[in-house]
């Protein structure tokens, strides 16, 4: 079974695809953070994540073993990744290495924002998850604190817009929900709800 799990940034996405991966025995691979990792790659080097041609070639470069989760997990990488996301080429490098992980043999979980539409539109089952603008922003802005970076909400709110207008509007495998894509709006349900919710969705499409 391939389950593709579509959303912007701290819509919940990725908590939802890392239950459904555990509920059904199933790999998860967050699709995200080979673009982070890219974008950290450019930062590192002295690049300017516009730069197409150093994100490309961080991007073939790229060693998914070798990411270092607590350096793509902070504020600047996110906001660098959705830079280097929309040069074409960039995706066209990481396009592959999704898709083979969407073809193991007893299926998948892979959460993004073009898994449905471009990355795996054959999936069993595509999920579209999302929540208003503010509660991803409150969201987002609990797990850096958390994390003990120093920003403010309000700088958190300007970075969602700035990346949800980006991600939208690119020209290549923009932010799109699947037309066969069940959305799951988060807005008012906690961790559980949400996940109890996506789960039902699952199975509800699997039955048929």
């Amino acid at each position: 079974m391939l389950i593709a799990v579509d959303g912007p940034l701290a819509s919940g996405k990725g908590t939802i695809a890392r239950a459904l991966s555990a509920k059904f025995g199933l790999p998860h691979l967050d699709t995200g953070t080979l673009y982070r990792a890219v974008a950290v790659a450019v930062l590192d080097a002295g690049n300017d994540p516009a730069d197409a041609g150093a994100a490309e070639a961080a991007a073939r470069d790229l060693d998914p073993a070798s990411i270092d989760e607590a350096k793509i997990r902070t504020a600047g990488a996110g906001a660098a990744a959705s830079i280097v996301s929309a040069h074409p080429k960039v995706r066209a490098a990481l396009k592959e290495v999704q898709q083979e992980f969407a073809r193991q043999p007893g299926g998948a979980v892979l959460d993004g924002r073009d898994i449905g539409t471009v990355i795996a539109p054959d999936a069993d089952v595509k999920l579209f998850v999302t929540a208003s603008a503010e509660v991803r922003a409150s969201r987002r802005w609990s797990e850096l604190v958390g994390r003990g970076e120093n920003v403010s909400l309000e700088q958190i709110m300007s970075q969602l817009a700035e990346r949800d207008g980006r991600d939208a509007s690119r020209p290549d495998a923009p932010l799109l929900k699947a037309d066969d894509a069940v959305e799951l709006d988060t807005t008012d349900m906690d961790e559980g709800e949400a996940i109890r919710a996506a789960i039902a969705i699952v199975e509800g499409r699997t039955a048929r």
